[in-house]
């Protein structure tokens, strides 16, 4: 234990002593959980593809040993580094996201997707923690220089970020951004004339995105015009749920994932319930929330509003991505293709997710603005 000694000077060291360890802890607990039930769901999904049954838990732990690696090496960066490292990622990002409008491929309705050296990456998944980041610093420098245009640049920065999802189209993740920088705006001091025109421009795209992108159309009439007749996964979903009851039917044995074509994705919450039961389930939402009230808690320790806007941005992405896909899959709102972070298989969702909560890590340390004015 000599290399983390609180005399050590290393920088592991330093990294050990300052990071959130029950934060970190937690994170663990949700990827290790995620990979038992990828590992329960995955290969009926495999058979039914054609595949070995088990192609895709072999795929996930490379990408869960991938993830870690971004998770660990970004929650060391210093704050300085983690701006640099969000401004190229956006960059990078974005272009790979107009990319996707000429040379992505299409699933159910959408353009979301590139291939790179035979790997399939969603750049619109990392645009969330890099446009946090970027948008906090923005919102940063406004306050800090009277004649810094921080806040007119973060809304174009949001403009820009918003038009390519809907022409992907990707009405879940806009509606993940938009909340997320609202939040931020918020936080910054956002006039109260902004705060009453905000819903209304909120509805408005909302009305905009239902009658001009046909998948959204279709799960909003489903959803709120089926007269109680419910699509085939939502009813699969729900009839795991049902199944599993309060203790769940037993690791492995679930049955409706044998019918469920995504039950290894974005639906991997009802594995989940049907075969570990309520308990599960509300495990996870207890672990998800305390690490995004626990995160923004720690993110008022220094004062710095770099750090509490970018940090309530993160913690907030976090939090609203897992609850977007867990309500959808208890059908309470139209179903999203939105993964649940760090439980559900793929590799974009892990490594942006990795990505963002390794920068929250990063962002919550002890220290960590004192440090930053030591370079």
């Amino acid at each position: 234990m000599a290399l983390f000694s609180r005399l050590s000077k290393s920088r592991l060291a330093n990294w050990w002593w300052t990071v959130d360890k029950i934060t970190l802890s937690l994170l663990m607990l949700v990827i290790f959980i995620g990979a038992f039930l990828v590992f329960s769901a995955s290969p009926s999904v495999a058979r039914t593809n054609n595949f070995a049954d088990y192609y895709f838990i072999k795929k996930q732990i490379v990408f869960i040993i991938g993830a870690l690696v971004i998770l660990f090496s970004t929650s060391m960066m210093r704050l300085r580094n983690i701006r640099r490292l969000a401004i190229i990622g956006y960059l990078v990002f974005f272009a790979l996201m107009i990319v996707t409008l000429f040379a992505g491929y299409s699933t159910k309705g959408a353009s979301r997707w590139i291939r790179i050296l035979g790997f399939t990456l969603q750049p619109s998944e990392f645009i969330k923690p890099t446009f946090v980041v970027v948008s906090a610093w923005l919102l940063e420098g406004s306050k800090k220089y009277t004649d810094f245009p921080g806040s007119i640049l973060s809304c174009g920065l949001f403009a820009l970020t918003i038009a390519v999802l809907y022409r992907q189209p990707d009405f879940g993740m806009m509606i993940v951004v938009t909340s997320i920088w609202v939040l931020q705006l918020f936080l910054a001091g956002l006039p109260m004339v902004i705060v009453t025109i905000l819903p209304f421009f909120g509805l408005i795209m909302g009305i905009g995105a239902y009658f001009t992108l046909s998948h959204v159309h279709d799960r909003i009439q489903q959803f709120l015009f089926s007269g109680g007749e419910l699509s085939y996964q939502v009813r699969k979903s729900m009839e795991a749920f049902e199944n599993g009851n309060l203790l769940g039917r037993g690791p492995g044995e679930g049955t409706v994932k044998l019918r469920l074509p995504d039950a290894h994705t974005d639906f991997i919450f009802a594995v989940a319930g049907e075969e570990f039961g309520v308990w599960l389930c509300l495990l996870l939402i207890i672990i998800f929330a305390i690490i995004v009230i626990r995160s923004l808690r720690l993110s008022l320790k220094d004062n710095n509003l770099f750090i509490i806007y970018a940090s309530a941005g993160l913690a907030a992405s976090f939090g609203l991505q897992s609850i977007v896909n867990m309500a959808s899959t208890l059908h309470l709102i139209p179903t999203k293709g939105m993964t649940l972070p760090f439980v559900s298989y793929g590799g974009s969702s892990l490594f942006a997710s990795a990505l963002g909560m390794g920068m929250l890590l990063a962002l919550t340390r002890r220290n960590s603005a004192a440090e930053d004015k030591d370079i």
